[in-house]
Formats: structure tokens, sequence, C-alpha cells
């Protein structure tokens, strides 16, 4: 009965894969499928008609699809996992008693015993093997030893979201160190109250960077919730609650940090001397005194400021900001988000600099019209569906500029119509005046954005030492994996960027650029072939295989389609919000470079389906209202509902600034909370979140789909530490000093929405034993 039941069973798999093989084939994929499904059929009835021949078979398919797996993924365990895995397990049961009893002819036993031990042997030699891996260092040099690090911000202190205004994510201090890091212990733990609800958005997140001045830590939450705590002992000094409403029209509700600013006109015993700046999702910038969370009322309209002013299109819900302003120059510099890929009336992306102590607008610099910087009158509105900066810009007080990650203009996968001006300055890094708002340079990352490739990280300012001299740099990472190094002065490239040819074929009424820029260092991922499709068993991994070639996809930048496109790497980004972390004495970089395939199908206006009571969202229906097509987006997933990509889809990674070269590039996070069950399988996860680096030597990054925090030799990118965090990590770390000369480290664990990680409300401190 045995025998007949696995005959049965192998009958079934030969059908799947044949029936899945031949649909594969015909598209143009690998024949494999149809023949194992063929063989599997063959071995089927020869096991019903009892023939010990089947065995012999079932030997040459073992042999067979190790030999093509080898051939086609390399000694990667991962790859070869799901190629072999249920074939040697059926060819384990086929050696059973139970499975043999009845068969006549050949003994089979040996030559299944032999395929089974050799699938063994390159599954033993794998796990040893990481193919993937790029092991090196980067020098320990210090080649500017007094660096610049952006402003007068005291050691031991963090007070701006990059830590100073040039947005280094670097810290000089020591304490810590790769010798002894190891021994970090927690020092506190603070919970805010603040934890997503059944009513909020799916996109609710805590990704608060804290400021650190003096003796206390000032957050945000998701919420926005503005907190004081002190740095030394994590209790709560003050609170204030801006009493925002939930809005379902809204795609994210976060707080990724607050503003500080002291005033040396106040006069001692004065009210908010010092204040914390508070930007809500309901879109409005609250001034609050850092003594005490009071309201300063003398700052615009009783303590608030408006940021729908001149808004066109002010719905509910549509523009807020969701990232940090900047204070430089006696200017606070305000940004938004807005929601992508909702209606062809959105607000405006424009930027505006306001009076850091009245609120009064000082200029306005607005994508979709330029050249009008001086403040817009009452009664006019800005450009609708300008690119906008949702992140963090960064300035050089010195050079009088500021530096400005742009979006680009919604709806990000439709280009027709685009103004010039969209053309110009979507997806760039553009330095304005810090003083005027105008245009100094602009240095366009994407040409005709049609993928949602904004640039989504605040720029990282650091001076490079070069064959011509030192030259005050810009490193500013990108969603498409590449990091551009500039001269800040003049946007031009100190590390070389050139023009390669991108697909073409938009659709009709709307174009492709025939080029696209890339940086000579750059994260971008190799294109995706049948070979880099994965699952948990070989049936999802040849239902991923079938779909990738039923996309349009020819590589990097292939345009949108009804049919349905690849993009790839998705619009979650090789990089995102979080950025990456420069050491400006060693003047290297660390950053998380993520790797995920996305698909976007277009979807003609009359198809779209009436409006429904869905929350805001960046994946699934998006409606473009007002537009010819709406899109359908998400991430390219197999049946089980697991990256179609074989993994690593997380590293973390070093480079040199100098050269360009990329020394290290390892495997970053575990499945451990991916799974139902615990697995401390390193496979490399995706994240979204920044690394920061101290002057000990050592990175530290949460960011990852498992709940850890973790400290990483920067020569090396060798984990040295991990912490177990109550909730998802999806925040940048910061560190500093308190009175008792003792360094922390500081990081949120509230988890992310979208990315499905645990929610929460803890704010975490790590420091050495005393």
């Amino acid at each position: 009965m045995a025998t007949i039941l696995t005959a049965v069973i192998l009958a079934l798999i030969g059908l799947v894969l044949g029936g899945g093989g031949i649909r594969l084939a015909m598209l143009g994929g690998s024949w494999y499928y149809v023949i194992v499904g063929l063989a599997f059929l063959i071995t089927a009835w020869l096991l019903f008609r009892r023939r010990s021949t089947g065995l012999w078979l079932y030997a040459a398919i073992v042999i067979g699809t190790l030999c093509w797996a080898v051939w086609e993924a390399g000694f990667d365990w991962w790859d070869l996992g799901p190629r072999g895995g249920v074939i040697v397990l059926l060819a384990l049961w086929l050696l059973t008693p139970w499975a043999r009893r009845g068969l006549t002819g050949p003994d089979g036993r040996a030559p299944l015993i032999l395929a089974v031990l050799a699938s063994l042997a390159v599954a033993g030699y794998s796990m040893t093997a990481d193919p993937k891996d790029i092991a090196g260092e980067l020098s320990a040099d210090k080649v500017t030893p007094t660096a610049d690090l952006g402003g007068n911000v005291p050691e031991g202190e963090w007070h701006f979201y990059g830590r100073t205004p040039f947005g280094q994510r670097y810290s000089p201090l020591n304490q810590i160190t790769v010798d002894n890091v190891a021994s970090l212990q927690p020092a506190w733990t603070y919970r805010t109250g603040d934890v997503k609800g059944p009513d909020d958005i799916g996109e609710t997140t805590y990704q608060v960077t804290p400021l650190k001045i003096g003796d206390a830590l000032y957050i945000c939450t998701p919420h926005n919730f503005a907190i004081a705590i002190d740095a030394t002992t994590g209790k709560e000094k003050w609170r204030f609650d801006p009493k925002i409403k939930l809005d379902p029209n809204r795609q994210h509700q976060t707080c990724r940090g607050v503003s500080y600013y002291a005033d040396g006109k106040v006069a001692a015993g004065q009210p908010c001397p010092a204040r914390v700046y508070l930007p809500t999702s309901d879109a409005r910038l609250i001034a609050l005194d850092a003594a005490n969370g009071q309201v300063c009322a003398s700052f615009a309209e009783g303590g608030t400021l408006n940021l729908l002013a001149n808004m066109p299109y002010p719905k509910s819900g549509y523009y807020y900001s969701t990232s940090a302003p900047l204070i430089v120059g006696g200017k606070i510099i305000v940004g938004g988000a807005v929601n992508d890929n909702y209606s062809t009336q959105e607000p405006s992306g424009v930027i505006r600099a306001f009076d850091v102590d009245s609120g009064a607008l000082l200029w306005n610099w607005d994508s979709g019209n330029p050249d009008q910087t001086t403040p817009l009158p009452a009664g006019q509105t800005y450009t609708n569906n300008s690119p906008n900066m949702w992140s963090t810009p960064s300035a050089d007080e010195k050079l009088g500029l500021l530096y400005v990650p742009l979006g680009n203009q919604t709806p990000d996968q439709l280009g027709a119509g685009r103004s010039a001006n969209v053309e110009k300055f979507s997806s760039s890094i553009t330095a304005l005046d810090l003083n005027s708002g105008q245009v100094r340079w602009v240095r366009q990352t994407v040409h005709h954005d049609l993928w949602d490739m904004d640039v989504p990280a605040q720029p990282s300012l650091v001076d490079i030492t070069t064959s011509s001299g030192v030259v005050p740099g810009l490193v500013g990472p990108t969603k498409q994996g590449d990091l551009y190094v500039l001269d800040r002065r003049s946007g031009e490239p100190i590390i070389p960027v050139k023009e390669v040819p991108a697909p073409g074929g938009a659709i009709e009424g709307d174009h492709t650029s025939p080029t696209q820029p890339e940086s000579d260092l750059s994260f971008n991922p190799k294109p995706l072939t049948g070979a880099d499709m994965w699952g948990i068993t070989m049936f999802d991994q040849l239902a991923c295989r079938i779909e990738l070639k039923g996309l349009r996809y020819e590589g990097r930048y292939t345009p949108p389609s009804e049919q349905g496109s690849l993009v790839y790497p998705g619009n979650f980004g090789v990089f995102n919000w979080g950025g990456v972390a420069v050491d400006p004495v060693r003047q290297v970089m660390f950053g998380m470079p993520t790797y995920l395939a996305f698909k976007s199908q277009l979807i003609p206006r009359d198809q779209v389906p009436p409006p429904d009571e869905g929350r805001g969202s960046e994946q699934g229906l998006n409606r473009n209202e007002g537009a010819p097509y709406a899109v359908i987006m998400g991430p390219f997933l197999s049946p089980l509902g697991i990256p179609c990509q074989a993994p690593p889809w997380g590293y973390v990674a070093g480079a040199d600034l100098r050269t360009g070269k990329i020394a290290y590039k390892h495997r970053n996070g575990t499945v451990r909370d991916m799974t139902p069950l615990p697995l401390p399988f390193k496979v490399g996860v995706p994240g979204i979140g920044g690394p920061m680096i101290t002057a000990g030597g050592v990175a530290f990054l949460g960011a990852a789909v498992d709940d850890y925090l973790r400290a990483y030799d920067l020569t090396t990118g060798r984990q040295l530490w991990k912490a177990r965090l109550p909730a998802g990590g999806q925040s940048t770390p910061m560190t500093y000093t308190v009175a008792d000369g003792r360094q922390f480290v500081v990081i949120v664990a509230g988890g992310h929405g979208s990315v499905g990680t645990k929610p929460g409300d803890y704010v975490m401190a790590y420091a050495l034993p005393k």
C-alpha cells in the first residue's frame, strides 16, 4: 500500500512540475521542470508496476537535479535548498523498507544512496560557504584627524536628526570600542504609551531619532506626542499632546524627529530660551519650551505654524510632515510628505524657510515654480503636485548652501505632461542658497522617473581627500543603490557618474529617458533571471519563475506597463530614509543595502473599481484620480508570501569614499521574526532604518526585520554584539554621554506598519557596566 501511495504522490508531483514546466518553457524559461516532471511520472509508473528500476531512475533525478542546481546557483545553501530539498526527502523515503516493499528487479538502493550522499555532501559544503559575501577591510587610517563634523555640537550630545547639520550620523565618542562593545548592557527602558491602535492606518510606524541636549533627550511619537526624558535615568520630564486626530487618508502616521534651538536673545528667566519644534501629521509646526513642554506663544500664531498656508488642494490627510525640520542660520527649513498616487490634485512639494524665532516666512522654494522664492502673498498658491522633500535636508552654513533630497511628482508611474521644471528637479539632490532659496546646482539621480525613485535620505556632508586636495563633499544615497559622492560646492562628481543606456517602450503618450545616470560607487544589484527565483520548495520557486517570465522586465528602469512590470531594485529602496553613516575622519561609509523586487501594473481608468473605505497605503491599488491609469503596486512575492527572489535581501556594507570601492558586504539579520518558529537562520533580511558610526570604530544598526540592535566592527563589518529588542527597531540609533562620563547608545523600538514588525512604544538605552 505504501508503495502505491508513493507512486500516486510522485505522479501528482510530476503533473504539477510538468504542467508548470511546460508553461515556463513556453514563456522562454528553463526546461528543467518539464524534464524532471516527466521523470517523476515515469518513476511513479515504475513503482506502480513494482519495478525497482524506479529507484534507479529516481537516483538519476537526484543527481541530475544536483548538477543543475549547482550549475544554476553555485554552492549557496539558501539557493540549493529549495531546488533539492523535496527531492532528497523523497529519496530518503524511497530508501525505507515500506516504500520498497514488493519491488522486483535489480536492487536500486545503492545508486540512490550514493545520490543522496552526494547531495548531502554538497549541502554540507554549501553551508560553510557564502558565494554572495564580500570579505574585506576598510582602511583604519585617520585621513583627517581634525575632520569637520559640522556645527558646534558638544562631543557628548546629539542636537540634530543626523547629529549635526552635516547629517553624518557620526559621533566622536570613543568610550565604546570594538574591544568592549560586547559588554554593553541595558541601562534603562522608557515606554511612551503611544502604541498603534486598531483604528490606525497600516503605515503607523515609530522611526524617531532622539535628540540629546544637556541632561535631556527629546523625542516624538507616531501620534506626535513630544516628550522629554532624563538622559541618565530614562525618567519622563514632560510631555506635550498636540491632540492629533486620526485620518484614514494619511499614508503615513509617523514622526522621525523633532528640532532644537537655543535662542541667545531671550533673557534669563523668560519663557522659551530653548525650544523644541514638533512637526505634526495634521500639517502644523509647534514650538515648545524645552524646559517644560509649554507652548511658546511668541512663535507664529500662538505657538503654532499652519503648514497648509498657500497650499493648493489642502485636503485633510494629503499633506503632513514626517521628518525633522532643519534649523540653521536662524531659519527652520520645512518640507512635507504628500500622499503618493492618490490624485493629480495633490498639495505642493514646496520647501519653506521660516524665521526660527517668529515663524515669519522668509522664503519659499517650489520646484514647480523655482525662480519665485520671495514669500508668496495671501491668496496665491504654490504649484500642485511639484516634487517634494519628505526627508530632511543638510546644510553647510559656511558655504551658505542647503542640500535638499527631492522626490518625484505624483503619480509616480505616469510621466506624460510633466513640466520642464518637474523634469529638471524630480528625484534629484538640489542645492539652494540658504539665505534666498535660489537654486545653486542640481544633480538628478533619475531622469523622467517612472518608478518612485525619490532621493529618500538626508545627504551626508564630509570633506574628502582627493588627488587634487581636500574637497568639500556630499554623499547622497538613493533608492536604486547608487551613492553620489559630489563636490558640495558645485554638484560635480568626485566619484565618477556616467550615463548608461536604459530600456524604452513607455505607454502611449509617455516616454522614457534613453539613458540614466549611474555612479561608480553603486550597490545596484545584478538584473534578476529565472535562476534567481526562490521559494521554500521547488513548487513555489517554479511559480515565481513563471510569474517573472509573465512580467515585463528588461533590467533596472523597465517602464511601467499594463502587462505588469518588475521593478528591481524596488521602490522600497536599496537605501531609504535611514540613509548611510559616514566617518569623516576615516572617510568611509557604512550602510544597509536592501534588495526587494516590486511589481507595478497600470490599470486603465475604465477598469478601476469604485473607491472603498480602505485606509491609505502605498501598496495595492493606487487610484491616481484624474489620471488615465491607476497602478497596482506591491512586493514580488511567492504564493507563500515570501520574496520571489533568492536571499540575501539585506546586507551590511562598507565603502571607501576616496576610492569608491566597496570593501565588504555581509548578510545581515535572521528570519527569527519572519516565521512562526523563532528560527535563527542568518539569511540576510530586509530592513528600514539608519546606521550610526562612533569614533570607537563601532557601527550600530537596528532596522532589520528581526528585532535586534546590533554593533559591528566598522573596519570589517563583523558583528560584535546584539541585543534583543521588545519590538521592531526600524529607526536610527544615537549616542551621547551623561554627567558621570558614561557613553549611552539609544534606539527606539516601536515597529513598522507595512513591514509588519512587532509594534511597541519603547526607548531603549545601553551602556557599559559601571
